[in-house]
């Protein structure tokens, strides 16, 4: 079932968790025991984010210097069709302009096809390491508009061969990222709701804002948006604090302020378990109020929080 369908035939709150695939070398057991944590409370939908590959280099004994390009964490194509077979689960893959060529993002679509996936999340992604901005691919999508457009035209059945006849059309319902506190390269909040704006012109079905901490850039980021006309479901993402170093860490990773009070407090704790405490009930709270005032999905970001996820969920759902 569609994400949008879920949520407009929803007759309350739901929830949803991103999860990540595992390391290179381990196996699936780990995701399958997050998931275990929280599937009794019947989750809407289950995000698997996607990591491309990066490229690392070897000097030999020789002095040569070797480049080898490795996927970190792969599988997400059959992560997802396993977490759909074992759970029956609807499962958001996430499909970024980083890592794939316009032909590789195309079959990549196919393959979701195939397996019958009708969610995605298309995003820009992330810059490379050691990139201050974002590059794409050569004759890759430097933006998610375009990536949008792609799988729109693509459930038209216009594929990137124009010689070919009677495309069999895909079903994808598409999901795209919102900042309430603005993407980092962006200009503006105001030039990044226009950005926010071209994406659901071009097709897209909902929202997902990246995390935050105080709801009110969440409620202020809705309000702009509606201003602009962007109608479709805004979902809120949260993210619990679970360790000490994080009220440092989160802002510079992800760009986002947290509140003072939260801060202080977990600047107080004297190890992660008492951190891990106070950064689950303030989810709590932030989560009671988001759905006092109508948020259609909370959309919990798992890392390094499954036990507080499993908390939380369990007192409010």
């Amino acid at each position: 079932m569609k994400v949008i369908d879920l949520i407009n035939d929803r007759k309350k709150t739901l929830f949803s968790i991103e999860i990540v695939p595992p390391l290179r070398g381990n196996n699936i057991e780990g995701i399958y025991q997050r998931i275990d944590q929280v599937i009794e409370f019947d989750p809407a939908f289950i995000n698997i984010t996607y990591h491309k590959d990066e490229a690392t280099y070897t000097q030999l004994k020789n002095g040569k210097i070797v480049k080898r390009t490795i996927s970190k964490r792969p599988g997400t194509v059959a992560l997802t069709a396993s977490i759909m077979n074992k759970y029956k689960v609807e499962v958001v893959p996430h499909l970024t302009c980083g890592g794939f060529t316009r032909d590789q993002a195309e079959n990549a679509l196919i393959d979701f096809n195939f397996l019958g996936i009708e969610n995605l999340l298309v995003l820009q992604g992330d810059a490379g390491r050691g990139q201050d901005v974002f590059i794409p691919e050569p004759d890759g999508h430097r933006y998610a508009v375009q990536l949008v457009e792609q799988v729109v035209n693509m459930n038209k059945g216009k594929y990137l061969d124009e010689n070919l006849e009677q495309g069999n059309p895909s079903n994808f319902c598409v999901g795209v990222a919102g900042y309430p506190e603005k993407h980092y390269a962006a200009a503006s909040l105001d030039s990044d709701i226009q950005y926010l704006k071209a994406k659901v012109l071009a097709g897209a079905d909902y929202i997902v804002t990246q995390m935050f901490f105080d709801n009110k850039y969440y409620y202020d980021f809705v309000a702009r948006c509606r201003a602009e006309g962007i109608d479709v479901p805004i979902i809120p993402g949260l993210k619990p604090i679970a360790l000490i170093n994080q009220v440092d860490v989160l802002p510079k990773i992800f760009h986002t302020d947290i509140p003072e009070a939260l801060t202080n407090e977990i600047r107080k704790c004297r190890d992660n378990k008492e951190a891990l405490e106070i950064g689950t009930r303030w989810t709590i709270e932030q989560a009671r109020d988001l759905m006092k005032n109508g948020a259609p999905v909370l959309h919990f970001y798992t890392l390094g929080a499954g036990s507080s996820i499993r908390k939380i969920v369990k007192e409010i759902f």
